[in-house]
Formats: structure tokens, sequence, C-alpha cells
């Protein structure tokens, strides 16, 4: 009788190595693979070691352009921020990863894949509700939800005692201070001693952006051009560079913002299992992308086309952070968000300065800004004695409700008998 076949999300840390070894061990035939989105790591020995715990085979799979190109980009474009604040850099990453493991699962005929995201966060409904939108008849192997593993392993020291017992080699110690997810987008800092809210993070943390305090005392001058509200060109003014390749493009504005000290946040936020937590997140490149975006959406789209998309915004960002980038409610906001971007076009000047992004120009041939219209020196066509018939038409309605009000007299209900 062959062995049940599955693919696992793997990436080498404790948790998954334990979790390939649990699987084998339990008789599952485990393919093993790992998803490159820009973190920092060594993918030949991650390869080496999963084969070693027991993994039959190990797909290593380079995503960093389509996760610029079909991710990071539309939903920049779409101006997302969860919460207000959060770029959405492990959430976009989620969906892409779940994505190829699925394709992945297909093409090795498996019945189940699994991932090692815990109980209590995000990342486990990211997997899954992508998992079963992508291929509604697979099967899900989530440990940290199953009863037998949960009983075998209580907390990080277990898993330690695992990994040496049947010698797998782990860096992990009883004692780290703090979880990180790293991809291209950004790097999330979380858990460990950033549970109290109070606590400053050390500056040691921070890995992807330079503290502003120690960010060169010059400003660096950046020129980014849009078509259809897709980035795409960055010219550097001050040394003359020029990234068009949207890859290229993004990692440039990573290095301009890491090295400006450049998209620090600091938050607490709701998980969608209705768990409040703390990230510490650092997103130098999609902050300084973002900002640029909507700064030329205010000289290119229409008043009311934005204040509509403005309203979906919150929504758009919830469904990422949510898990549900394959979703119908998903589709209908992109293409919502495709006729309002059809001419943004342009270029935004940006100054970059120890943590600060500031525009400093913009321009745009679709450009709806009239300076004949709006200048208070230029008459331009306007004829000022039409605003008084404007605001007698908006004052009707505060006149009626303000002679209703006149007329009531307040309910006082400590009377009432």
């Amino acid at each position: 009788m062959s062995k049940k076949k599955v693919v696992l999300s793997y990436s080498g840390g404790l948790d998954t190595s334990v979790i390939l070894k649990w699987l084998v061990n339990k008789g599952y035939d485990v393919v093993c693979f790992v998803g490159d989105v820009g973190q920092k790591d060594d993918f030949e020995t991650i390869e080496k070691k999963a084969l070693k715990t027991g993994a039959s085979k190990v797909y290593i799979e380079d995503l960093k352009e389509e996760f610029v190109v079909d991710f990071i980009f539309p939903a920049l474009r779409g101006n997302a921020r969860y919460e207000g604040r959060y770029l959405l850099g492990t959430s976009l990453a989620r969906p892409l990863l779940a994505k190829k493991q699925i394709e992945i699962a297909e093409k090795e005929k498996a019945e189940y894949v699994a991932h090692g995201a815990t109980g209590k966060g995000n990342d486990q409904v990211r997997f899954e509700l992508t998992y079963y939108a992508l291929n509604p008849n697979i099967k899900v192997i989530c440990p940290w939800k199953t009863p037998e593993f949960l009983a075998e392993f209580t907390g990080r020291s277990s898993l330690i005692n695992y990994a040496k017992k049947w010698k797998i080699p782990v860096r992990a110690t009883t004692k780290k201070p703090y979880s990180e997810d790293e991809n291209l987008m950004h790097i999330s800092h979380e858990a460990g001693i950033l549970e109290d809210p109070m606590l400053r993070p050390p500056e040691n943390l921070f890995t992807m952006t330079t503290s502003p305090q120690k960010a060169p005392d010059k400003e660096t001058i950046i020129e980014i051009h849009f078509n259809d509200g897709y980035p795409v060109q960055v010219v550097d003014k001050n040394n003359g560079n020029v990234k068009t390749k949207p890859l290229e493009l993004f990692m440039y504005l990573n290095e301009l913002g890491s090295k400006n000290g450049i998209g620090r946040v600091d938050m607490v936020e709701n998980r969608f299992i209705g768990i409040k937590s703390r990230g510490v997140y650092e997103a130098p490149g999609a902050t300084i992308l973002w900002l640029a975006h909507r700064d030329l959406e205010g000289i290119a789209m229409d008043k009311e086309v934005m204040h509509i998309r403005d309203m979906l915004i919150p929504k758009f960002s919830e469904l990422i952070y949510n898990g549900f980038w394959f979703s119908p409610e998903i589709d209908f906001l992109m293409s919502a968000f495709d006729k309002s971007q059809e001419a943004i076009d342009g270029k935004v000047v940006l100054s970059l300065y120890k943590g600060n992004v500031n525009v400093i120009g913009r321009e745009s041939p679709t450009s709806l800004y009239n300076p004949e219209l709006s200048s208070m020196e230029v008459e331009g066509g306007f004829d000022a004695t039409d605003s008084q018939g404007f605001i007698n038409i908006n004052a009707i309605r505060l006149k009626a409700h303000n002679l209703v009000l006149r007329k009531r007299k307040p309910y006082d209900w400590r009377k009432k008998k």
C-alpha cells in the first residue's frame, strides 16, 4: 500500500522541521515546498536539511517577481493599508505561497497539503482559505490544530527536545526574544518581548531599515513614473540611476528607503480571529510607493470616483488581511480599481530624508488640475456669482432642519408616569 502524500509548506525553522519529521513518523510521504519571496535564507542548506529530515522531494520556487507584479503592485494600486497603517507584507505573501503549494500538490498528485501556522494567528486562515479556493477537494493537515500533535508538543521546549531526539539541526533556543517574518516587501516583528505594548523596540531589532537618526544628512530626490496606476520607472536624481523592470524597481525603492530610515510602523492591530496583537513592521519601498501613487491620484482622479474608491479601501485591506485574496469580492474590487486607474499616469517627485517621505512635485498628462480655475488671482472662466446659488441650494436642507429643531420640545423621559 502506497503512502499518503502531503505537500508541506516548509521554511527550515524549528516548527516546520519538527512537523516534517512528525508527518514522516506518521507514515506520510512528505514533499517539501519552499517559496522564495525575498527572505534572506540559504535555500541550498534548507533543501539538504529537508531531505535529511525525511522529505522525499523538495521544491524551491523563486516567486519574487510574481510577488511584486501580481500581489504587491495590485494591492498598492488599491491603496491597501490595514487599519490605516499596516501595508500587508505578510498578508500578501501567504496567498502566493499557498497558490504555488496547491500547484505542486496537483503536479505531485498529493491528496494533502500541510502548513506550520498556529491556531491563534492569521496565517492559518490565509493558507487554508487559499487552498480551498483553488482546490475545493484538497485535504489540509494543520498540526497546530490537531489534538494528537498538541498533546505531544506543549511549547517551544518540547519542539526543541523532539528535534534533539531525531537529530534535527535547529538554531532555536527557548528564550527567543521575538518572532519575525521576512519577505521582499517587509519584515515583521512580534510576540516575545514585544508583547509589552509600552516597550520601545530595541534598535538592533530593525534589520531592514537604518535608524532615522543615523540616516544620511542629505535628502535623496527621486521620481516615480506611473501608467494606469502601475509604477513603470524610478529615477534617482542624485546619481541618475533608472529602474524600469518591476522587481528591480521595487528592490531599488527598498534600498533607498532602507538607507534613509523609511517605513517603520509600530502598532497594535486586530487579528481576524479577534485577538489584538502588537506588530512592528519595516516596509521601506512599499511606504514610498504607496505615498507616490496616492499623491498622483490627487491630480489625475475624478473627485467622486476618488471618494467612492476611498470607501472601498478599508474593506479591500481587511479582505487581504483576513486571507480572502482569491475571492469573488476581491475580484469585484479589483475590477473597480482597474476602472479608477485608467488615467492615473504621470510622475511624482519625492524627497527621502531621515525617516520621512515628502512629495515635492507631481505632473500628469491626464491631470484634472486647472491652475486658472483654482487661482485666487485669475478668474479663469469661473463666475464667482454662481457660488451664491450653489450655497443657497445646499443651505435649504440645513434651514429646514434648524426650523424643526426650534419647534420640537425635547422629550423628558424622567417625567413619564
